[in-house]
This record gives structure tokens, C-alpha cells and sequence, in this order.
């Protein structure tokens, strides 16, 4: 069973850098629409693979239109977290994932992946490392028990906190997939 991480194309929040970070919920701009697409071309997705996304506009954004007509699963698990970690850092505006209500009322329909835990409501973006650890190591297994492959679309420096946790070692910023880049691990 394979992983592959996917980051979100290029965001409007992106586009007046670092002024626009304010913007709540940005969505993909025509660029990132435009990576995606060209994406698509490279991912293959079958019918019992797992598709899910962190609660934000711009990742939904990516997974709507990388795999159309397939049901995807969301997870604040794998909402924006920075990279490297730092709780004194203030969250910026523009990384706000959409609460459970708003995703029902938008998508009817969806799952969740819920664990048993409540991480909606606390952010995985300054989680302290401990417990994001405890959480991301619980929904890592829930992907492992999924009958095929996991696709998570999510961001930079979520997907390298993850990578870390699987066991890479060293990883930078200059690590990061960059906009629409996807990332596998094999047999993970």
C-alpha cells in the first residue's frame, strides 16, 4: 500500500506575498488550476483508494479537479501545520481550515475522518509536536487499513511534518513539493 502526498496548486493568498495571507479562505488561482490539471496526467486513482484532503478551499479546490467523481474524505489531520514548528508563531489567516458545519452545508455527503478524537475545533498548525505526533501516528494506521492507496492533498509544511514522522530524516524548506508536486512513499 502506497502513500503519495499531494500539495494544493498555487493559492490566491500567494499572490501579493506576504500581504494576502490575511485572506480567509483562498482558492486556487487560474496558475494553480492550470498545475493541477497538467497533474492529473501523472496520478491514477482506483476506485478503492483513499482520497483525503485537508479542509481548506485551495486543497478541496486541487481535489476536485484532480479526481472528479470521487468521493473524498477530509481531515483537519491534515490541515496546514508550519514547518519548521514554532507554537510562538501566529497562525496566519489564510491557513483557517473550514469547520465541520461549513463542509457539510458545502459538500452534503462527505466523510470525515474522525478517529474518536475532536481536532476540529484545535488546529494541527501549532499543536505541540507530542501530540500531533500521537494524532498524525493514529490516522496514519486509519490509512494503512484502507483497502488501497491514500492520496493526501494537503500543504508544504504539513506534508514534510508527515514525511519526518515516517522517518525521514533532514528534510528542509527546500524540501517542500512546491505547488501541485506530489510526493509517494512505497509500501509505507
Amino acid at each position: 500500500m502506497d502513500i503519495t502526498f499531494i500539495r494544493h496548486g498555487h493559492g490566491e493568498h500567494l499572490m501579493d506575498y506576504p500581504n494576502q495571507l490575511i485572506c480567509l479562505h483562498p482558492g486556487l488561482t487560474e496558475l494553480g488550476k492550470s498545475q493541477v490539471i497538467a497533474l492529473r496526467k501523472q496520478v491514477v486513482v482506483a476506485p478503492e483508494d483513499v482520497i483525503l484532503v485537508s479542509p481548506t478551499k485551495r486543497t478541496i479546490e486541487t481535489a476536485l479537479l484532480l479526481v472528479p467523481n470521487t468521493n473524498l474524505t477530509f481531515s483537519p489531520l491534515v490541515g496546514p501545520r508550519m514547518f519548521p514548528q514554532n507554537p510562538e508563531s501566529v497562525p496566519f489567516v489564510c491557513d483557517q481550515i473550514y469547520s465541520k458545519e461549513e463542509l457539510s452545508h458545502k459538500y452534503p455527503g462527505i466523510r470525515m475522518v474522525e478517529l474518536g478524537l475532536d481536532c476540529w475545533e484545535e488546529s494541527i498548525n501549532q499543536m505541540d509536536a507530542c501530540r500531533f505526533k500521537i494524532l498524525a501516528e493514529q490516522l496514519l494506521e486509519w490509512c494503512r487499513q484502507q483497502s488501497g492507496n491514500t492520496f493526501i492533498i494537503s500543504h508544504d509544511g504539513t506534508i514534510s511534518n508527515y514525511r519526518m514522522l515516517l522517518g525521514e530524516k533532514g528534510i528542509t524548506k527546500s524540501d517542500f513539493l512546491g505547488e501541485a508536486g506530489q510526493y509517494t512513499i512505497r509500501n509505507f
